[in-house]
């Protein structure tokens, strides 16, 4: 079983993987690391693989109607083009993802894969392992986790990474009581028109061809050991995320929620 990492051995390492994340003040911009979908207009849309079971379908609905409100992007759902246990990736897209992935610690996983900063192709990942236990089975805490990891594959960071202060009313923003966090708000939004304000000259979305180097689209991501170097931590280990790179630009970032202590049946060390 993977352990997350402890503390004494966090601060000695950067981190830039995506897990429920914890810092202490709201961010002024919440771009993550201005990746984006390179894109020739404005608005765009986004294909949303639908590889979930049914009791997430409605929760990939609302989070898609959600993002769509966007003056910049759209989002549509699309049949699945991947096994949800393995929930590989496909050229253009995100595929959306829900299995029993196993006492794995994390909750929900978004990756994205980029060349220089663009976006090529994105997965999430929502554990039924954890979902199953009666901390996390809500519909809450299910819109919740949903929302936030499609919003990372739009190039969206945390609003707020402190989980313990007070709501901001947006799913990019950490929390213990996720019951009115479970949608974007207007900050959100308003990032959006602040990453995709500039225009590209050539395209990511909806691409078939795919330019990545091999090794990146073969590797198996399943496992933590495969996720890279850890380029970001906050709140003793409990959100992170992580880079795994292939040179020339070429980098899969993951972005990772572990579990709390009192949910897994073991304390974060």
């Amino acid at each position: 079983m993977f352990k997350a990492p402890s503390p004494r051995m966090l601060v000695r390492a950067l981190s830039l993987i995506a897990v429920f994340a914890i810092a202490g003040s709201a961010h002024a911009s919440h771009s993550w690391g201005g990746y984006h979908w390179a894109r020739t207009s404005n608005p765009f849309t986004v294909k949303l693989g639908d590889n979930v079971s049914a009791i997430w379908d409605g929760h990939l609905s609302l989070a898609s109607s959600d993002w769509s409100k966007s003056t910049v992007l759209n989002t549509t759902i699309v049949a699945g083009g991947t096994r949800p246990k393995s929930c590989r990736p496909t050229t253009g897209r995100v595929e959306v993802c829900n299995a029993s992935y196993g006492n794995t610690n994390w909750l929900g996983i978004a990756q994205i894969w980029l060349s220089g900063s663009h976006i090529v192709q994105g997965t999430t990942k929502m554990n039924d392992y954890y979902f199953s236990l009666s901390k996390y089975d809500t519909p809450d805490w299910r819109q919740f986790v949903m929302c936030q990891e499609v919003g990372h594959t739009f190039g969206l960071d945390h609003q707020d990474e402190n989980f313990n202060n007070a709501n901001l009313g947006t799913c990019m923003d950490y929390t213990n009581d996720p019951s009115t966090n479970t949608h974007p708000n207007q900050h959100d939004y308003d990032e959006l028109d602040t990453i995709y304000a500039h225009l590209d000259s050539t395209t990511t979305v909806g691409q078939t061809v795919n330019t990545l180097p091999q090794a990146m689209n073969e590797i198996d991501l399943s496992h933590p050991s495969s996720w890279g170097r850890l380029i970001s931590s906050t709140h003793g280990g409990r959100t992170q995320t992580f880079e795994q790179d292939f040179g020339g630009g070429n980098r899969v970032v993951t972005f990772v929620i572990w579990a709390d202590g009192d949910a897994r049946g073991n304390g974060i060390e």
